[in-house]
């Protein structure tokens, strides 16, 4: 006689991840990491722009007078918007450098999500929304910061915060596609942020006016996104902007912004589907 005896087996569940569920679970997966760390992470994503604020336009600013220079508005005013892009894009370069490298090389988790149901585009797409949401987190805060010491003039201010948003989201893409492809052990983001994030902060028109730069010089702060942010935001807060330098800005940070995108999206698949 014999006994037939039931094994457990593996079997598909059928079910397929729709692609934004795919995104929001790896963004629920970072917010529960963070939930855990936000208060070292606070520091350094929302605090380094007010603190940098206090410096240069409380601090700096009370040695300078309104006058042409700051179209007439006083220095705090006139960096504030400003100051707020250049954080940001420091912050957002910080974000898509190292810890995109890391999620490749040392945690290695981007390949455990892999072998999930979640594509590697929808994981660019997660840790781009994720970076934008802490960007997000850190001008909200910079704004309430910069009212209480009355850094803003006017209702434009409002505007001020997506735009250093889409500014920092630019910058962010690009480097997130670098570091997909970055091998080393991440010594090149160090010197990135030397010799391109903090020049392009000093000479980009964040603290005085572009025309006080030597002519020679001034198309390097031209191709710079922060330049393009800095004076979307300054128009934005104090006024003078006209309508087409406006969109022309705009459409720079936007360009570089669906660049980056599709340049990172083709990375992270050449990467991690092997």
């Amino acid at each position: 006689m014999t006994t037939t005896v039931d094994r457990p087996t593996a079997a598909a569940t059928g079910v397929v991840v729709r692609p934004w569920r795919a995104v929001w679970l790896r963004l629920e997966g970072q917010w529960t990491w963070y939930r855990r760390h936000w208060t070292a992470s606070l520091l350094s994503s929302g605090l380094q722009p007010v603190l940098f604020l206090t410096a240069m336009g409380v601090g700096f600013g009370s040695q300078v007078r309104p006058g042409p220079l700051t179209g007439g508005a006083p220095y705090l005013a006139y960096v504030a918007p400003t100051i707020l892009v250049s954080g940001l894009i420091t912050i957002a370069v910080a974000e898509a450098g190292l810890p995109i490298l890391s999620g490749f090389k040392w945690k290695q988790d981007y390949w455990a999500v892999a072998s999930s149901p979640i594509s590697p585009g929808q994981l660019f797409t997660a840790e781009l929304l994720w970076i934008t949401a802490r960007l997000v987190l850190g001008a909200v805060l910079y704004l309430a910061v910069t009212a209480l010491l009355g850094g803003w003039t006017g209702p434009g201010a409002l505007l001020v915060a997506p735009i250093a948003v889409l500014a920092g989201a630019a910058c962010a893409t690009p480097i997130m596609a670098f570091a997909a492809t970055t091998k080393g052990d991440g010594h090149v983001f160090a010197a990135l942020n030397r010799f391109v994030v903090m020049p392009m902060t000093l000479f980009a028109g964040t603290f005085f006016p572009l025309d006080r730069l030597p002519e020679a010089v001034r198309p390097l702060a031209w191709i710079s996104p922060l330049w393009h942010g800095n004076e979307l935001a300054r128009g934005a807060a104090l006024g003078g902007l006209g309508v087409w330098p406006a969109l022309g800005h705009l459409a720079v940070l936007i360009g570089l912004l669906g660049l980056g995108v599709a340049t990172g999206r083709r990375r992270f698949q050449r990467r991690l589907v092997v």
